[in-house]
């Protein structure tokens, strides 16, 4: 049975869950401690959650393991089949990952909190925008959902027992107010998300 390597309230570990529920996969948790990650390095070199381990091997990146387990498990798809909608959607993927997570983590870090999260409620616009006439950010649930759901919730609230520092800086500085599209768009995606705990 496949392992999968989380911890508690991990938005990058949500990712991988709500693959696995999507995909109807079995596996079971391995919960570390941030304080002792041993666990994990022994199974995959590094610190970092998830790492999901089938056998001898371990993959590591939350998104990576999406992919990977698009391979191995093909029904119920997350990516599309046309070569030029994949490519869309591994673009949006990694813009998520290299340019939308700057400012949050630049925050996290120290930054100005009053630019940084303007940029980032400047961006939910783009969310907006893209919810047009859609139920899910391209077609219907998949990858980019997985993506970018963990991060974008935050913006109609947060769960009181969720104390992680990185996702009250989320909470903060992202408001579902004016914005309908994205609002119903996470009310629709919360059916798909395992607890994060």
């Amino acid at each position: 049975m496949l392992q999968l390597y989380r911890a508690p309230w991990s938005t990058n570990v949500q990712r991988v869950t709500m693959a696995l529920a999507h995909k109807g996969v079995d596996y079971e948790s391995v919960v570390i401690s941030y304080d002792d990650r041993s666990a994990v390095e022994a199974v995959s070199g590094q610190g970092l959650v998830p790492v999901l381990v089938d056998g001898d091997e371990a993959i590591a990146d939350s998104m990576a393991i999406v992919a990977w387990l698009e391979e191995r498990y093909a029904d119920k798809p997350l990516y599309p089949a046309d070569h030029a909608r994949r490519a869309e959607l591994e673009m949006f993927i990694d813009w998520f990952n290299r340019v939308w997570k700057v400012e949050p983590n630049k925050i996290e870090a120290g930054g100005d909190p009053h630019a940084l999260g303007a940029t980032m409620r400047v961006r939910l616009g783009l969310f907006e925008s893209l919810l047009e006439g859609r139920d899910f950010l391209f077609g219907g649930f998949g990858a980019a959902d997985c993506c970018a759901y963990p991060f974008l919730k935050y913006a109609a609230g947060r769960d009181p027992a969720d104390q992680e520092p990185f996702h009250r800086i989320l909470e903060e500085h992202q408001s579902v107010e004016g914005r309908p599209r994205l609002a119903a768009w996470i009310d629709r995606v919360a059916a798909f998300a395992p607890s994060p705990e």
